[in-house]
């Protein structure tokens, strides 16, 4: 069986998306398809679509997702049709030396879909981090899908698929934010404000927001900062040593992806602290930092690669938070929108309108 279902794609650098229908297959050996109910707008899709990724056009668009599985193909025990799950990137092979280790969230070979999914002309689709959940239906790795509680609203499920677990999983485990921490984010869209948030559900005692936009500031206080930081009326790193007693924050986590914010959150930091980069650099940014500050200044230099989460771990744990009331996952959702209207998100994003827009079939 061939699924037809409607699907957004990206055919070149800069285009703007069409919505066109594809193909997927029946699933193989260790396969799932999964019918999507949501799936949120996120900027690594406008990269994918501005090739910032690669240029293996055309894209079929969309990762942070959750679903139903409708089928899945030989092999496949985890899970099985009608199961309400998340869709991960980082579906871990359990072989591989970091696996082995006991380190699956670094895993180095990860899985995908080994079937391709199409256009109607029968041209192979590139799907946006192995998932391509913009459409209605998608062809996954079984691994892929993350069984949580169906109690969870797919618009706010979903979110834990890219973003929301990438800036969580930045505090709490790349950065390791303990209790008392006093903690620095530097960008505070999306990510950084899902970075505040883990901040705060860690038990961080000072949480400094920084950023140029006024909504943004107000978005990571909604979110638990205690302290704002508008980069616009002065140097942010004087600021955050102001608040933090003329030491520096124990964590700064870098949610922008710049070099110039990367040496800010360098400098932000206390002796001993630990920066975190999890906001996503372009192919062709440097970064130069003198070498004797690296050197005495001790601590560690992270880069946090999806919030070093291991999906089958945090994202139950974190959906059982949300329906306990503990973590607000929902205040991520600035609105929901349908298939066709994603181009348009994108240009809402770029503006800086939205935390999410939030695809809902």
């Amino acid at each position: 069986m061939t699924y037809e279902v409607r699907g957004v794609i990206a055919r070149g650098k800069g285009a703007p998306v069409t919505l066109e229908t594809v193909l997927v297959p029946a699933p193989g050996p260790g396969e799932a398809v999964v019918n999507v109910q949501a799936c949120g707008v996120c900027h690594t899709d406008l990269h994918y679509r501005e090739g910032g990724i690669s240029d293996d056009f055309p894209f079929l668009l969309g990762h942070g997702a959750a679903g139903v599985v409708e089928a899945v193909g030989p092999g496949v025990a985890d899970v099985a049709p009608g199961d309400y799950v998340v869709l991960n990137w980082r579906a871990v092979c359990g072989e591989c030396r970091s696996c082995r280790r006991g380190r699956p969230w670094y895993c180095f070979d990860t899985h995908n879909a080994t079937q391709r999914m199409t256009l109607a002309d029968g041209t192979p689709l590139s799907p946006a981090l192995g998932i391509g959940a913009f459409a209605e239906k998608t062809l996954v790795a079984a691994g892929q899908c993350t069984k949580v509680d169906p109690a969870a609203a797919p618009a706010v499920a979903g979110l834990l698929g890219c973003g929301v677990m990438a800036g969580i999983g930045a505090a709490i485990n790349t950065g390791g934010v303990g209790r008392g921490d006093t903690v620095a984010v530097i960008g505070c869209g999306g990510v950084g404000s899902a970075a505040v948030l883990g901040a705060s559900l860690a038990g961080a005692a000072k949480i400094i927001a920084v950023d140029v936009d006024d909504r943004k500031l107000e978005w990571a206080r909604s979110f638990g900062a205690t302290h704002t930081v508008d980069a616009r009326a002065g140097d942010p790193v004087a600021a955050v040593r102001e608040l933090t007693g003329g030491f520096g924050a124990d964590v700064v986590i870098e949610a922008v992806g710049r070099p110039e914010t990367y040496v800010q959150a360098f400098n932000a930091r206390d002796l001993a602290g630990t920066v975190v980069l999890v906001g996503v650099p372009t192919p062709e940014m440097t970064l130069e930092l003198p070498l004797l500050d690296v050197f005495g200044r001790g601590g560690a230099l992270k880069s946090s690669w999806y919030g070093d989460c291991l999906p089958s771990r945090d994202f139950p744990m974190l959906i059982d938070l949300h329906l306990q009331g503990r973590l607000d996952l929902a205040r991520f959702v600035t609105e929901t929108i349908a298939l066709d209207q994603v181009e348009e998100a994108f240009a809402k994003m770029r503006r800086g309108e939205v935390l999410r827009s939030v695809v809902v079939l």
